[in-house]
């Protein structure tokens, strides 16, 4: 990068698992954090909580964990982070920091910004490809690793369907989230999970309410997640009286996503929400189709579509 050159990296919030696709399932939504990079003498970190102004940030690990496997030499930087995702979990906050670090380094490498590349490097660092694949290249996206290299399709969402985010004030830690849930699972609950995946696949392309209520029910991790989210059964059961198609665990947690096929819907369980406590974080969210855009200081932009893979 040069010395007068401006980088914005632009990354969408995600939902991963959409209830039964566990660590394959993502999806962007409408909501951006806008991480900027500037050449520095030294590191400067802005706009996020004191705790994370240091080398420690994660916008800058996965910044010089990339340079190493590029074979660059990672240099200061002025990392300004702007983002309106809630750091309670659950709508991809660490992913839009990994995958603006390792956007940034390549654009400072001789093959510029790949996001097939990106997402293999992604999916090393965070371990798992439901949240980050979404975040590269937007849309409802369906992952899996065969031999080292992420294999990811994507989906249009249909136009008609609403997501009603709700974080509470709380985190859950995402080793925990792990810790709870079954190693090894019956291959009737294999097969029960398989067929709603696909059915929750086909639901949200064609904005199938009725197909959504149905299969969007999972048994392989939220049986055990729930738990660690005190609110979870009284939110749910508000968003059921609301007429919600289906309510998920997004990501590990605590956000909490409801999935309505109306905006009138998805105001009502909006409302139902904020009667549970006072303190929540909610947002109506949409599908978002583009998902990791560069921006240089000269207006040249690079990202990815549908037509594109």
């Amino acid at each position: 990068m040069l010395d007068n050159t401006i980088l914005t990296v632009s990354v969408p919030a995600t939902s991963a698992n959409i209830g039964v696709g566990y660590d394959t399932l993502g999806l962007a939504f409408n909501l951006r954090a806008k991480i900027t990079f500037r050449e520095s003498p030294t590191l400067i970190i802005d706009g996020c909580p004191e705790q994370f102004r240091n080398d420690d940030n994660l916008v800058w690990t996965s910044y010089v964990r990339a340079c190493e496997k590029l074979g660059e030499e990672p240099t200061p930087k002025h990392i300004t982070i702007d983002s309106p995702i809630p750091l309670s979990g659950g709508l991809g906050s660490s992913s839009t920091c990994v995958i603006a670090g390792i956007a940034a380094a390549m654009t400072e490498s001789h093959g510029g910004w790949d996001p097939e590349r990106a997402l293999d490097f992604a999916c090393h660092f965070e371990g798992h490809p439901d949240n980050v694949a979404p975040a590269i290249y937007g849309g409802l996206t369906s992952s899996f690793v065969e031999g080292g290299h992420t294999v990811c399709t994507r989906r249009l969402v249909a136009r008609g369907l609403s997501f009603v985010a709700i974080a509470p004030p709380y985190t859950v830690n995402t080793e925990d989230a792990r810790k709870v849930v079954p190693q090894n699972i019956s291959l009737q609950t294999a097969v029960y999970q398989m067929g709603r995946t696909v059915a929750v696949t086909h639901a949200l392309e064609t904005g199938n309410g009725g197909l959504l209520a149905a299969a969007c029910n999972d048994k392989l991790h939220e049986p055990y997640r729930k738990e660690l989210i005190p609110d979870y059964e009284e939110l749910k059961q508000v968003a059921k009286l609301a007429r919600a198609c289906a309510f998920v665990i997004s990501g590990s947690g605590s956000t909490m996503v409801a999935i309505c096929d109306s905006p009138v819907t998805a105001r009502a369980v909006a409302e139902n929400a904020k009667q549970v406590r006072g303190d929540l974080w909610i947002q109506i969210l949409e599908p978002a189709l583009l998902g990791t855009v560069l921006t240089l200081d000269d207006g040249q932009q690079h990202h990815n579509t549908f037509d594109e893979i």
